[in-house]
């Protein structure tokens, strides 16, 4: 071996065991110690499996979430935590592998993961990944969720379970009775509103600033954003908002909570349940498990008076949201029949009606690129194809990516970081985006080339 080969030896060890040191070095929490692992890239440490509250079983099965318990010593958070109670389905082209849960279910699901490449010391900006899946599935450890993509951007990336499906939504005349706030319902909401306190209160130790808190999601994940932001009980806990393909841009409503209650009691009814107790008393598999075909249920949010108190389209209306900076958008084939013009007017008519209440500024995008892989030609922009875009993790798919898929997501990302770490998408070296406002402003559309487009308002 040669004396430059040896010398390259002693330089590149110390290099290497200081990372994986600093990986493994015990952060503080208030529930208690925890230590990481690296990721692909040992520059950032990933915390996985954080409990952010009790587990909801037992008696707690349909209650608002509590905080944690404590753990004695340092606990290793290197794997991330069962999937809340769903159906695990391998693949649903469009939605190939990556873009689905996989692994384990348990109604012991509320737990988080956060990716970091900053010390203890720093305030970088924090952005809250929330799944979508139709509130019916989805998982915080999906691949394409991956925080890395963006941590190496400098963000300090957080992603959670949330309950789905009749864990996260059931309401119930007897629930509502036995509330101290006399509502029923939205318990994956209120779950989200508990993560986002475990990371007001403990992402300071991962090198996060709680003062700069973005929430991003897209679908279900979209419509969670936006009732967050018409939420009182989120007020505070997050100042920047991500929006892709919400319900909200289509004009979707939540029920009310009365009509929510008759569907939990035909739920009950169906599962041949006679009072709560029954339905508690019930597996998780039992209440998981399907009904007859002409019995479907549909479980998501809904106005029960405290944390959504109107639909999301009436709070903004009436001024009553939390006023964030906000960005906007969907993909050139999402779902519905309406074609790309259609989809981008329906967006950007949403932002002025925001704007109308709002002293924050809003971006509104339509992602126009279709995702290689399976049938691209069929899908083209599918709902979610912007999302490992957007996230930075086309690592995370084997899909046939070309250079032009790596310089989309190279752009859509420092948008996104941009956005995360001062309200402003903007930066050197990006296509202009301008602010949404005005009768005849512009909407970015992002793709092989990504430009602003004028939109006229309806």
């Amino acid at each position: 071996m040669s004396q430059r080969t040896l010398l390259s030896v002693v330089v590149v060890v110390p290099i290497v065991t200081t990372t994986l040191m600093a990986a493994m070095a015990p952060v503080r929490t208030r529930g208690g110690m925890l230590t990481g692992v690296p990721g692909r890239d040992p520059a950032v440490t990933v915390f996985k499996g954080i409990p952010y509250a009790t587990p909801p079983i037992g008696e707690l099965r349909w209650a608002p979430p509590r905080p944690a318990h404590e753990w004695p010593g340092v606990r290793r958070a290197d794997a991330f935590g069962p999937n809340c109670m769903q159906t695990i389905v391998q693949e649903r082209k469009p939605w190939t592998t990556e873009f689905m849960a996989h692994g384990s279910i348990s109604e012991d699901c509320l737990y988080l993961n956060v990716w970091t490449t900053a010390r203890p010391s720093e305030h970088r900006p924090v952005f809250v990944w929330i799944y979508g899946g139709g509130f019916s599935e989805g998982s915080g450890s999906v691949a394409v969720y991956d925080g890395e993509g963006l941590a190496k951007k400098g963000l300090v990336v957080v992603t959670f379970n949330y309950r789905v499906g009749a864990f996260g939504f059931l309401a119930h005349p007897e629930l509502t009775k036995e509330s101290s706030r006399n509502v029923s319902g939205n318990y994956g909401l209120l779950d989200q509103v508990a993560a986002l306190q475990w990371v007001h209160d403990n992402i300071a130790a991962f090198g996060g600033d709680p003062g700069r808190v973005t929430i991003a999601g897209q679908s279900a994940g979209g419509m969670s954003v936006e009732t967050l932001i018409a939420s009182p009980l989120a007020k505070g806990l997050f100042h920047r908002a991500i929006d892709q393909s919400g319900g909200a841009l289509a004009g979707v409503n939540a029920p009310t909570r009365a009509d929510a209650e008759r569907e939990g009691l035909r739920f009950a009814e169906a599962k041949r349940a006679a009072s709560l107790a029954d339905l508690r008393a019930m597996t998780a598999e039992q209440i998981a498990a399907p009904v007859a075909s002409a019995a479907r249920f549909r479980f998501s949010p809904i106005v029960d008076g405290d944390l959504l108190r109107a639909s999301v389209n009436e709070v903004v209306a009436n001024g009553g949201q939390n006023d964030v900076p906000t960005i906007a958008g969907a993909t050139a084939n999402d779902l519905g029949n309406a074609t790309p013009d259609e989809r981008r007017q329906a967006v950007y008519n949403w932002a002025v009606v925001r704007s109308r209440t709002s002293k924050t500024p809003a971006y509104v995008f339509l992602f126009g690129h279709a995702m290689p892989g399976p049938d691209a030609e069929r899908f083209g922009a599918f709902h979610t194809a912007d999302v490992p875009y957007a996230l930075n993790t086309l690592y995370m798919s084997d899909r046939p990516f070309a250079d032009v898929d790596h310089k989309i997501a190279d752009l859509m990302s420092a948008y996104w970081a941009n956005f995360a770490a001062s309200g402003n998408p903007n930066g050197k070296g990006l296509p202009l985006w301008p602010i949404a406002s005005g009768a005849h402003a512009e909407i970015l559309h992002i793709g092989a080339e990504t430009k602003a487009f004028p939109v006229s308002v309806n």
